[in-house]
């Protein structure tokens, strides 16, 4: 497989990048946000259900968000280093505005686990509102502790 092109984001070192929010790539009108939560390869890396229920809050907040309609898909990466977020038109102020928003609703207001039944979850049994709420609100830590230039760090 000679041919097989590299995917940018494998082109990105790793060793650089720290907690925060970088534009991954655009297609057209579709931005692909990088949504670090935790720095790559320093074993500290989220527990599959802290990501599994963070997944679940952060997913149905930003649905339901302003910039809801344009969400295309909000899922875990799996280095389980963090999150992508896909958005269409997106500006990114705007974005990491809702971002925000939601961290804060999950951290400070939310009173019940969404998605949480047999019938709604592949995997009910792995969900935890304490464990979102806590990842939640440690990156919203990390968001706001610095300017977010959504540009990835030159190795």
């Amino acid at each position: 497989m000679e041919n097989v092109r590299r995917i940018a984001s494998f082109s990105v070192d790793h060793d650089f990048i720290a907690p925060g929010i970088y534009v991954s790539r655009i297609d057209g009108d579709i931005t692909t946000y990088d949504m670090r939560t935790r720095k790559p390869n320093c074993n500290d890396y989220m527990d599959n259900l802290t990501m599994h229920s963070l997944e679940h809050m952060f997913a149905t907040y930003i649905r339901n968000s302003s910039i809801g309609a344009d969400v295309i898909y909000f899922g875990p990466m799996g280095c389980r280093t963090g999150f992508y977020l896909l958005v269409r038109d997106a500006d990114n102020a705007r974005v990491l505005e809702e971002i925000k928003k939601v961290l804060r609703l999950i951290a400070e207001e939310a009173d019940r686990m969404f998605g949480d039944t047999r019938k709604e979850c592949g995997n009910y049994r792995e969900l935890s509102l304490d464990a979102a709420k806590r990842e939640a609100s440690r990156y919203l830590g990390e968001l706001e502790s610095r300017e977010q230039t959504f540009i990835y760090p030159e190795s």
